[in-house]
């Protein structure tokens, strides 16, 4: 994938703002993932060849924290919890669930980029395991069987946008 003309000049400036930072990387990366929803390996090529810090670094920084992304997230992001509250809720049977009826894994991304999974560790709503969160509203108690009600109204929100 080449990256578009415009694209590199936008995360070259958002390096540039960051400059007289002692440690911008986390700054820089923050910018590129809230602008552009994802941070692939040619971005990440683009901010060594500005910042000086090895592409192994960045894309270890990257790859370590879970609000970064390599790939681009669906319209709607499922992030289903499974902290231990949830867990022992039998979250994972809701997160299997929804890998079952969308096709995908946690991580991916559905072919219409409507939605993505996350199988993350805690929402901190813990009262209310099992719980996940559609682009940070948060709900509760969710059990398999709603699972498809919840895919249903999400696929009417994404068709009417």
């Amino acid at each position: 994938m080449n990256i578009k003309p415009e694209v590199k000049k936008g995360i070259e400036a958002i390096c540039d703002s960051y400059a007289n930072e002692p440690s911008p990387l986390m700054m820089i990366l923050s910018a590129i993932q809230k602008k552009y929803g994802y941070i692939p390996l040619e971005v990440q090529e683009v901010v060594s060849e500005k910042t000086g810090i090895p592409v192994a670094e960045i894309y270890g920084v990257v790859t370590f924290y879970s609000f970064f992304s390599l790939n681009p997230k669906g319209k709607y992001v499922l992030g289903i919890c499974l902290g231990t509250a949830c867990y022992v809720k039998n979250s994972q049977q809701v997160v299997d669930k929804f890998s079952s009826m969308l096709g995908i894994e946690p991580g991916q991304t559905t072919e219409d980029g409507l939605f993505t999974i996350e199988a993350i560790r805690c929402i901190g709503a813990c009262a209310l395991a099992p719980a996940m969160s559609i682009n940070g509203k948060v709900y509760p108690k969710v059990t398999p069987d709603q699972v498809g009600k919840i895919i249903e109204e999400y696929r009417k929100l994404g068709a009417e946008a």
